[in-house]
């Protein structure tokens, strides 16, 4: 079996990784598929190359949901566009105990357009547990953002809407205001205010969300 590596590759100071990893021991949504890998080829065995072979949900680590994961007629992971993934982001601290983050916590915004909000809540998998809870946007807040011009919603948390949703207002909203979503970020060191964001989606095709590797540049200034 091969060994996972010690460390990460170190990037610029200025570049920020906020992603959550796929990999063994991350958490999964309770129930859906777990990440595992196997070995098909291994040098240590005699092989030429190693080569790997992974099962998982996509939704496992740091990902963006495709419209197809909440409506069966809407656009699968190939289709989600890149111009939403790549710009100007606003990151914004809400209180952990929240349970809906209404307009009124957001009034701390800048004044304009917000085409990329990023909340971190610190209720997210980065410590290496599932949450209990977390706060989501109500739909008063979320009509508020598409008013200033929301094109992608990222959250440190788990999903965009509650854990126990299951009508996924917040997310069939976004969708059919045409924006997009981005979940399992990892915000911890994060401090607020504003960067670039580049997080395109791993062009996968026919599924229902697609991984992630986000990175903010920038002081937050």
């Amino acid at each position: 079996m091969l060994e996972r590596p010690r460390s990460s590759p170190r990037l610029h100071s200025s570049i920020r990784d906020i992603s959550i990893a796929m990999g063994e021991g991350t958490p999964e949504w309770p129930g859906d598929t777990p990440f595992s890998c196997r070995w098909s080829w291994e040098i240590a065995r005699g092989d030429s190359v190693n080569v790997s072979e992974i099962r998982s949900s996509p939704h496992v680590g740091t990902h963006a949901d495709a419209p197809l994961h909440v409506h069966a007629d809407w656009a699968a992971s190939q289709e989600l566009p890149l111009e939403p993934f790549i710009g100007r982001a606003y990151v914004l601290s809400v209180d952990p105990a929240l349970e809906l983050v209404e307009p009124a916590q957001l009034a701390s915004l800048p004044d304009g357009r917000i085409e990329r909000l990023l909340l971190r809540s610190g209720r997210g998998i980065a410590g290496g547990a599932f949450p209990d809870a977390w706060p989501a946007l109500s739909e008063a807040a979320l009509d508020f953002l598409l008013s200033r011009g929301l094109r992608l919603l990222g959250v440190d948390s788990p999903s965009i809407d509650a854990r126990p949703s299951t009508s996924l207002t917040i997310h069939k909203s976004l969708f059919a205001a045409g924006a997009f979503n981005l979940e399992n970020l990892d915000l911890r060191d994060v401090p607020e205010g504003e960067y670039d964001l580049i997080a395109p989606p791993l062009k996968i095709l026919a599924v229902d969300a697609a991984p992630v590797r986000a990175l903010l540049l920038g002081s937050g200034t």
